[in-house]
């Protein structure tokens, strides 16, 4: 999946995924990287044609790719006047917290049960990952290690529609990251609450699981609202 690296700076691309089996999926994860990093900047006009030269893709993938961004509400299409870069709105980050809580916690809940062995495996490298980081990690590193993590926790629940359903928000709840980026002040703090997380997989204590994932999100949501 080099193509989905081109640009500078994170990649939010779940880098266990397979690479693109379309030109309109490949131009489809190059946007909406763009989008949720905020390289494309909320409400700004997205052009077509300047699309497809920068990509260097045709029109028909970049147009699929849109339509597919606008059924995630990562942009807002508009008849006659154009397609735009949906806005950030801190007003839809307690509905965002709200569901991000149910499904994360489901989530968390089902992979303390469910978690292979192979996987719990994982969980011990990413706790050693996360004590490597500790003190000397910069603010993108962090912004990975978080999303694997989140990813992975995603993947042990062993539901692949409950997956699908946190990606899409945990993509909105990206955005947001890197809307505040520069003010917040706990995200060190924040990344390493998953050690606690994933030491509770780990001993496959499912209501631990649950409740440091919502305490984590309540915080995430506290965060947020202290800076914006």
């Amino acid at each position: 999946m080099s193509v989905l690296r081109q640009l500078h700076g994170p990649s939010t691309v779940d880098p266990d995924l397979p690479a693109p089996a379309s030109l309109s999926e490949k131009a489809y994860f190059l946007i909406r990287d763009r989008i949720v990093t905020l390289a494309l900047e909320p409400g700004s006009t997205l052009n077509e044609k300047e699309l497809t030269q920068e990509l260097g893709l045709g029109r028909t993938p970049v147009r699929e790719a849109l339509k597919r961004l606008a059924l995630e509400n990562l942009v807002e299409v508009y008849p006659r006047r154009g397609i735009f870069v949906s806005s950030v709105d801190i007003r839809d980050l307690g509905s965002i917290s709200e569901l991000r809580a149910e499904l994360e916690g489901c989530a968390a809940r089902l992979a303390a049960e469910r978690a292979t062995s192979r996987e719990r495996a994982m969980c011990e490298e990413l706790i050693a990952e996360l004590d490597y980081l500790s003190d000397r990690a910069g603010t993108y590193e962090l912004i990975d290690l978080d999303q694997r993590i989140h990813r992975h926790v995603y993947r042990c629940a062993h539901n692949p529609f409950l997956r699908a359903a946190l990606e899409e928000h945990f993509l909105l709840t990206l955005r947001l990251w890197f809307l505040v980026l520069e003010r917040v002040e706990r995200l060190d703090a924040a990344v390493q609450e998953h050690r606690q997380l994933l030491q509770a997989i780990l001993q496959q204590d499912s209501d631990r699981a649950e409740e440091i994932i919502r305490a984590h999100i309540t915080g995430f949501e506290e965060a947020i609202r202290t800076v914006l």
